[in-house]
């Protein structure tokens, strides 16, 4: 078969495209493996009974229930859902912005898919521009989705070194250098995979430079905030008509459902709409269908506050304690956990690759992901992208704890063994 550029690019091998191959297989290979490699999240009952409560409700309405199944939606989505998410915005944010601000997606990563090409590549001037990623490491479904490369730039991060055997990146502002070729700033808060949360002396610096250069700043909130609020450090939620604001349905609990939010000024949102309507017709109905209400009542807040973001932070706490225990006084440290649903360990000098950490790990049935797919944009060979590995904490507590004790054995032998 012969393929042609696009399909040299996008039918072969990357980083996401081995994380979801392995979520997807692993089960038929191997039945109690360890899943702390993706980003699904945790089950909670409290929450899932309301999305059942509500999925119930649709389905004794005849008038919902044909809407849900039986209609397409607008490419830009459900306008009562948006009407309701805006009205949610203004309220809770004072945000100045109405349903013609808001779009859905098929999923963040179709979002970020027409997003990114709709900015950045081959312009129509013969000039090619890139998308810049002020703080790497970043999330790895980025990495392919450009049509043409280099699509990408990043700015290597400032460490910080803390006590507990914990660090933190910060953007590097003195390092951080664009030209007429940047299209775009993009981050996400909290950060996929670190668990970082970009503070907002750090966000505000960002839109300042973002404004300066008549760029949008991009910021993924698939974690964050206003919800599912999976952070847990003081942040305040950042949008203006310069930001082009990403947001999702999955970790509330409904990854399933395949329901990205964006969020940004008129013509960027028109712009989009246009281009989803090639790429996907149409916007899925489910997620909105179920989150309408919940946006309309206000008990959007009630559910992260009271459960999403109590379990993430406390298991996120529980699970950094097994780690001190398990690799105890191992050249380690763990990035601060102030968000997202994964733990992100540096293994400093560590003999052998995350990459092959990864597939020792994997043979004895524990999935995580090795850290140096996050680089995104980065070229050069800083030892540090080969010393990490991203760990979700998300899945039952008793297999994430064994799955630590067999990450702590595989990381000691590989010291040991030199």
């Amino acid at each position: 078969m012969k393929l042609s550029a696009f399909g040299d690019k996008f039918a072969g091998q990357s980083g996401i495209v081995e994380l979801m191959s392995d979520l997807g297989s692993a089960l038929n290979e191997n039945p109690d493996m360890i899943f702390m490699g993706g980003g699904n999240p945790g089950r909670l009952a409290e929450v899932e009974a309301v999305f059942q409560q509500r999925l119930e409700a649709l389905m004794r309405d005849p008038a919902g229930r044909h809407s849900l199944f039986g209609i397409y939606q607008s490419p830009q989505g459900d306008l009562e859902f948006r009407q309701q998410l805006a009205a949610f915005l203004r309220a809770q944010l004072g945000w100045n912005l109405g349903a013609a601000n808001i779009a859905v997606a098929n999923g963040s990563q179709s979002a970020f898919f027409i997003l990114f090409n709709m900015l950045a590549g081959a312009m129509a001037d013969g000039s090619r521009r890139a998308i810049h990623l002020p703080l790497a490491p970043e999330y790895l479904g980025y990495a392919d989705a450009g049509l043409s490369e280099p699509f990408f730039t990043a700015t290597r991060p400032g460490i910080e070194l803390l006590d507990g055997q914990q660090f933190k990146y910060h953007v590097d502002f003195s390092s951080l250098q664009l030209d007429q070729h940047t299209a775009a700033l993009c981050v996400s808060r909290p950060t996929n995979p670190t668990g970082n949360v970009l503070t907002d002396e750090e966000v505000a610096h960002l839109d300042a430079i973002a404004r300066e250069r008549d760029i949008p700043l991009i910021i993924d909130g698939a974690y964050g905030l206003p919800f599912p609020n999976i952070s847990f450090v003081a942040a305040t939620p950042h949008w203006n008509d310069n930001t082009i604001l990403a947001l999702s349905l999955s970790k509330l609990g409904l990854p399933g459902v395949r329901t990205g939010i964006i969020v940004a000024r008129e013509e960027i949102i028109e712009a989009y709409t246009n281009a989803n309507t090639i790429v996907n017709l149409a916007c899925g109905t489910l997620g909105p269908a179920i989150a309408k209400a919940l946006f309309r009542s206000g008990e959007i807040q009630s559910l992260t506050r009271d459960h999403v973001t109590p379990f993430y932070r406390d298991r996120s706490q529980q699970t950094l304690q097994w780690f001190r225990e398990e690799l105890g006084d191992l050249p380690w440290r763990c990035h601060k956990p102030e968000g997202a649903i994964f733990l992100w360990l540096w293994f400093e000098g560590l003999p052998i690759t995350s990459q092959e950490l990864y597939q020792r790990l994997k043979r004895r049935g524990v999935l995580i992901v090795p850290g140096h797919n996050f680089f995104v944009g980065m070229t050069d060979d800083w030892s540090h992208k080969h010393e990490c590995v991203r760990v979700s904490y998300a899945q039952d507590a008793g297999a994430v704890r064994q799955g630590v004790k067999l990450i702590a054995e595989e990381v000691r032998l590989a010291y040991e063994d030199g």
